[in-house]
């Protein structure tokens, strides 16, 4: 991609968190919000002084003006006192102001910017608990299986003080637990198992009959099954950029095994008629779009070897689909970067959380065609029942909020598609971290062997280290350049993910080194053992350039945290398959010369900038696919004439 420097975000500097104008309001200048936090800390000194009895009786009295004047005014300010002291006599845990201010912002339908590690879980808690006493069943919406326990079992007691239930949903749980999950006042669960289990309620409700066969079941007697999930009141989204943004156009699927006895041996006929063109001749491979066109020398090709097979060969179209799949199995998708395989099972690797998802697959044929390339056992072939984006999801919803590190790139984009405006909450204290400068190394190999001599040094001084990395492939590569250095580390990535959590707790231990793909990035604090913090905190080495500036903040927030010192570069190669074949990286490669251990000499500055603008332009295309893919969605729901969910 040609960058053009006349780009409107140079309007705001040159500096790379600058590309985007500055937020246009910020929490800690807004008077509401102000007012409101003065008034909750007067309430907490009246709530601490009251006994047991009477805080419960004093709640009981708050309750019912909460629930009729709808999170406003006294009844609100009253309510996240109790909250919040009901915290301090069940957790031990004094609440900040900045937790109130991003609960008063999320209560206001509102979300909040909040730095990593200046804790969001507590915020998100007395939001839920608020929400809950004014009547509100809430879901709040967290990353993974492993955080929906935790955080349902550390909460508990929080939860109970208040006299209200909370209960967790993850997978595994059959109807009977999950409906009664749901009926809690306050439920934990990943988006995904909400989302499906959305989508099965709107099987048992007969939305994804006809009006026929709905006609037939009801002459029939037959009855509709209770549903899973009362109702979508609210929602409190943790890491929400990664659900409305990250996520947003990736469609869930709900499916049904079906029997095609066929369809394997198409796919290994496109399989062989794929293997008979040759690259550049009868085809053109665009790696960064992951497509595939075939030439007309390849058209004339295809049209020859397909004449004689019949049945859904005879159709053009049809056959240049299927063999452009094969083409994309083959030499598109790479095992350890887009897939991993896992006792003897394709499973599709996320490139946003860099975690595996079993259970998703690639439609259209693509993944029963790289089970045939990994010599795997297919899966079955199945058939939609019903599927839903997120997009389209999350704005049914009556109250909708968030928070999340990382929002103030997507603040148009979430305000336009989901009607949220953006708070940015201040650090409690003051930031520690230091930037260090971005290299761009000419290959990998002498990556590697940069960052393996940077560990060493680092380990000396007793800092722990943290490099994140692209993809399995690329984070097995670094951990054998560590291993022939004699350097003891730690991998996280999608081929080992077991005790994740463990295993990114342990990373601000004195000397420790992780390498991890970006999974790493969120979920988990990162406390500093002994004597780190008087050796200069934790180091991140970020070895991945990601499409968006959100990502790298993601990273850069695993280190300096709570006034923590640390500090964060970032260490590139001109041939990641992300920076491959781009003419701004060959003109850089061609047009400057490089020191002894295959460094280019680049500015930093001039490099940082040139990065920004890319991920800044990459940005926008990403921004436009999904607003055409919304605009697409939206005109198809229109023209049913009635709708249910996943329809």
């Amino acid at each position: 991609m040609d960058l053009n420097l006349s780009m409107p975000g140079l309007l705001w500097g040159a500096c790379p968190e600058r590309l985007e104008p500055p937020a246009a309001a910020r929490v800690w200048r807004r008077a509401p919000y102000r007012r409101q936090l003065a008034q909750t800390r007067v309430a907490m000194s009246s709530w601490r002084q009251r006994g047991d009895d009477d805080f419960r009786a004093a709640l009981a009295a708050v309750r019912g003006p909460l629930a009729r004047e709808g999170l406003r005014g006294t009844p609100l300010v009253e309510a996240l006192a109790a909250a919040a002291e009901a915290a301090r006599r069940s957790l031990g845990v004094d609440i900040y102001d900045t937790q109130l201010l991003a609960a008063l912002v999320m209560l206001d339908r509102r979300l909040a910017e909040m730095a990593t590690g200046e804790g969001k879980t507590l915020a998100a808690a007395l939001v839920a608990a608020v929400s809950a006493l004014a009547g509100l069943p809430v879901h709040v919406l967290t990353v993974n299986d492993y955080l929906v326990a935790r955080d349902t079992e550390a909460l508990a007691p929080f939860y109970s003080a208040l006299g209200l239930r909370v209960a967790s949903v993850t997978g595994g749980m059959d109807e009977a637990g999950r409906r009664q999950a749901y009926s809690a006042p306050v439920c934990y669960v990943t988006a995904r198992e909400l989302v499906f289990d959305y989508l099965r309620d709107g099987q048992r409700r007969g939305f994804v009959r006809n009006d026929l066969q709905r006609r037939a079941a009801g002459l029939g007697g037959e009855r509709t099954q209770p549903a899973l999930i009362p109702g979508l009141s609210m929602a409190v989204l943790d890491e929400a950029d990664s659900l409305l943004v990250d996520e947003a156009m990736m469609p869930l699927i709900l499916s049904r095994t079906v029997s095609d006895s066929g369809s394997r041996a198409f796919l290994w006929q496109a399989r062989t008629l794929a293997a008979a063109l040759r690259v550049g001749a009868d085809f053109q491979i665009d790696q960064p779009s992951f497509s595939v066109e075939l030439t007309p020398p390849g058209r004339r090709t295809l049209d020859d070897r397909a004449s004689g097979l019949g049945g859904r060969w005879r159709s053009p179209r049809l056959r240049e689909e299927a063999v452009r799949l094969a083409l994309l199995a083959e030499h598109v998708y790479r095992r350890d970067v887009h897939y991993v395989v896992r006792d003897d099972r394709v499973d599709i690797i996320d490139e946003n959380t860099g975690r595996r998802a079993p259970g998703r697959i690639w439609s259209r044929g693509l993944h029963g065609l790289i089970e045939l390339k990994e010599g795997c056992r297919p899966s079955p072939d199945t058939e939609t029942l019903a599927r839903i984006t997120y997009q389209r999801f999350f704005p049914r919803y009556l109250r909708l909020c968030g928070m999340s590190g990382t929002l103030a790139e997507a603040r148009r984009e979430l305000n336009r598609v989901y009607g949220l405006d953006i708070v940015r909450v201040p650090t409690r204290l003051p930031l520690a971290r230091r930037n260090q400068a971005v290299r761009l190394y000419v290959t990998q190999d002498a990556l590697w062997r940069a960052v393996a001599r940077r560990v060493v040094a680092l380990r000396a001084e007793g800092r722990p280290v943290l490099v994140g990395t692209s993809s399995v492939a690329e984070s097995q590569a670094l951990s054998s350049h560590l291993d022939a250095a004699g350097i003891p580390h730690a991998v996280l990535n999608a081929n080992l993910d077991a005790d994740e959590a463990e295993r990114v707790a342990l990373a601000g231990e004195a000397g420790q080194i992780t390498v991890a793909t970006n999974m790493a990035g969120r979920g988990t604090d990162i406390p500093l053992g002994p004597g780190v913090a008087a050796a200069g905190g934790l180091h991140v080495l970020c070895c991945q350039f990601n499409r968006s500036r959100r990502i790298d903040r993601q990273l850069e927030g695993r280190c300096a945290r709570q006034g923590d010192p640390g500090s964060v570069e970032t260490w590139l190669a001109a041939d990641m398959p992300a920076l491959a074949g781009k003419r701004w990286v060959r003109a850089l490669v061609h047009g400057h010369g490089r020191d002894a251990d295959g460094r280019l000499k680049v500015p930093g500055p001039a490099l940082k900038l040139m990065l920004a603008l890319n991920q800044w332009a990459t940005a926008r295309a990403d921004r436009r696919i999904r607003q055409a893919l919304l605009q697409t969605e939206s005109e198809w729901e229109q023209g049913l004439s009635f709708g249910g969910p996943g329809e």
